[in-house]
């Protein structure tokens, strides 16, 4: 009877363990950061739009979801690409087209928890 409430015990520290270090975050479809540095990431940045990642010609960003939804994170995008000289175009699914001079970017979104959203944007920003 002992023996049942200890494991009961030691089942329940390690699930709130596990929880308090983000393990219940889903993965990321990028590998050089873990779910938990991506949030701490965000968490100390001020930034709308925070980098976690940079590999090759991408660079992946998350940002938090606010009240005003997805069309808010794509306000945020598209304030953040006019300053670096991009003009938004249109949007289709998740992806938000730019143009400047003969370039075309596409930018893509995914919801990556009900809180967090990531943005894929190519590095010849």
């Amino acid at each position: 009877m002992e023996i049942r409430w200890l494991l009961i015990g030691v089942i329940a520290a390690v699930a709130s363990i596990g929880f308090m270090n983000k393990w219940h975050y889903p993965s990321l479809p990028i590998e050089s950061v873990t779910p938990r540095e991506a949030i701490q990431k965000m968490n100390a940045s001020e930034l709308d739009l925070v980098e976690i990642s940079r590999k090759g010609d991408e660079i992946w960003y998350i940002m938090e979801l606010t009240k005003s939804g997805m069309e808010g994170i794509d306000d945020k995008i598209i304030a953040f690409l006019d300053g670096k000289g991009w003009s938004f175009t249109e949007k289709e699914g998740s992806g938000l087209f730019f143009e400047k001079d003969d370039e075309r970017l596409i930018v893509s979104t995914e919801m990556w928890t009900k809180h967090y959203v990531l943005v894929r944007i190519p590095s010849q920003i």
